[in-house]
């Protein structure tokens, strides 16, 4: 094949009429409506973030200072970054309702090449941060068992990296596997659980809030920026993983009820909510203790034994628990609906994308809960929660681009939202996604090149050739046979 040929295969872009032929070939169930939809998007957004990340960046790691109360900048910066891209996903989302969310969007707008690499840089982050979410949950299942007076050996609570004694990290494993049998049951039946969850989980934080405000001590907000502005933007890099969760939301896309009329209200919303809440908990969290003597891995159970509290401390911890596992559900939703998507294009091998009688595709779903869990089990929080992250915000900066590109591409095509201050608004996003992605390590960047170039090997063995849009692929005449049969 030419080098001209080659370019122009690797940048041919999805009709959006394909698309709606494919949405009624999909095997997913229709049955998200409007706040199942804003509930997984809360459910994504908020948990770890509060629960764990939140003592993590104030009380500052090995390599990274505490940045104090100023966490509090940390997710507003993170927050601010968040809800550019929020309004580029809210355009797309209410134009093409489709599983693959990102990697779809990218493949629409800029080429196929650009959607496999984002769509195959989803596949690790959402696993990582399924994995992040886990270690979260292990860090207040100990304290929990601490509370009732139950001691876990240290070997089984925590990984080697870390240099307390631990082995293995058995709790966050076995929550995984939880969460993907959970998720394995059906759209319809983790909807329904995700709608409850997500309801403990802000009754929770709005307890935590309304109790923590009377333990206050003002003393611990000075100094507030106690490392300088420096920390406070790599904490804000730390922090975007609890920011976002409305881009693994809109892969459920194909499954909502109304798509096109709902994602954009479902996005807008849970970024807002989550939000409200996070300011508020992150002042209540280092009003009640200094941030020297935060646990990172369970920063408010610790607050309130600080302040004379265990009792409520050990019911933090329980339900803590229950309302991570949201987070946990939400992206890995998100990494079997991409997945599924990409196997349907061609990109992956059609094995992929065979759904069972709950409209469910298993077999990623299993592939991904039990990568998951082995990515748990051995790597410390903070190694995982940057891989997420830079993986995350490269994905951002692609959708931002997109929107950009796909409104002056097709200034016509019917949008039920458009995002305001076109292109103001998402070249902010580029720019504060790209600013962000610089904060993190270079071996985060090492670990995501790597994974890119595996990639690149696999779309021109394999995805290049397979795709639906080639017209030599193997699979073209499915392609074929569906727009017929729609016809």
């Amino acid at each position: 094949m030419s080098t001209e040929n080659m370019a122009k295969s690797i940048m041919r872009k999805k009709p959006i009429d394909d698309i709606e032929v494919e949405n009624k070939h999909s095997g997913l169930f229709k049955s998200l409506g409007l706040w199942q939809l804003t509930a997984i998007g809360v459910g994504g957004i908020i948990g770890v973030g509060i629960f764990s990340l939140a003592g993590l960046v104030a009380h500052g790691s090995a390599t990274e200072p505490g940045v104090g109360p100023a966490v509090l900048f940390s997710f507003l910066v993170a927050g601010l970054a968040s809800a550019a891209a929020a309004l580029s996903y809210a355009e797309f989302a209410g134009m093409i309702p489709r599983a693959g969310s990102a990697y779809t969007y990218g493949y629409v707008a800029l080429g196929e090449v650009i959607g496999w690499f984002i769509g195959w840089d989803l596949l690790l982050e959402y696993i990582a941060i399924v994995a992040v979410v886990a270690i979260g949950i292990s860090g207040y299942f100990d304290a929990f068992l601490s509370g009732i007076g139950i001691h876990m050996p240290t070997w089984m609570t925590a990984t080697a990296d870390e240099g307390t004694g631990g082995v293995v990290n058995i709790p966050a494993i076995v929550v995984c596997l939880l969460v993907t049998w959970i998720l394995s049951r059906g759209t319809k039946t983790f909807g329904r659980f995700e709608l409850v969850a997500v309801a403990i989980k802000v009754v929770l934080i709005l307890f935590i809030i309304g109790l923590g405000v009377f333990y206050i001590n003002a003393d611990n907000y000075n100094p507030f920026m106690p490392s300088g502005i420096g920390p406070v933007f790599a904490g804000a890099a730390t922090v975007f993983f609890a920011v976002f969760g409305y881009d693994a939301m809109s892969t459920a896309a194909e499954e909502a009820t109304d798509g096109k009329k709902h994602m954009p209200k479902a996005i807008l919303l849970s970024l807002l909510i989550a939000m409200l809440l996070y300011v508020a908990a992150t002042l209540v969290l280092t009003g009640m203790q200094n941030f020297r003597d935060i646990d990172p891995k369970a920063g408010f159970a610790s607050a309130f034994t600080g302040v004379g509290l265990p009792v409520i401390a050990t019911i933090i911890s329980v339900f803590a628990v229950l309302s991570i596992l949201t987070v946990m559900l939400t992206f890995l939703l998100g990494v079997t609906r991409v997945w599924f998507s990409m196997s349907r294009d061609g990109l992956l091998p059609g094995w992929f994308s065979k759904t069972d009688r709950h409209g469910t595709p298993q077999r990623v779903t299993w592939i991904a809960g039990v990568a998951s869990a082995l990515l748990a089990g051995v790597f410390p929080i903070k190694a995982v929660a940057d891989l997420t992250n830079i993986g995350i915000l490269a994905a951002f900066v692609v959708v931002c681009v997109s929107v950009i590109v796909f409104r002056y591409r097709k200034p016509d095509a019917p949008r039920t939202f458009r995002l305001p201050l076109m292109p103001l608004v998402p070249a902010f996003g580029v720019v504060s996604s790209g600013f962000l992605m610089l904060q993190l390590h270079w071996e985060t960047w090492l670990r995501f090149i790597v994974w890119l170039v595996i990639g690149l090997v696999i779309y021109f063995g394999y995805g290049r050739r397979h795709s639906l849009m080639n017209p030599d692929s193997p699979r073209h005449a499915e392609a074929v046979e569906m727009h017929r049969s729609v016809g």
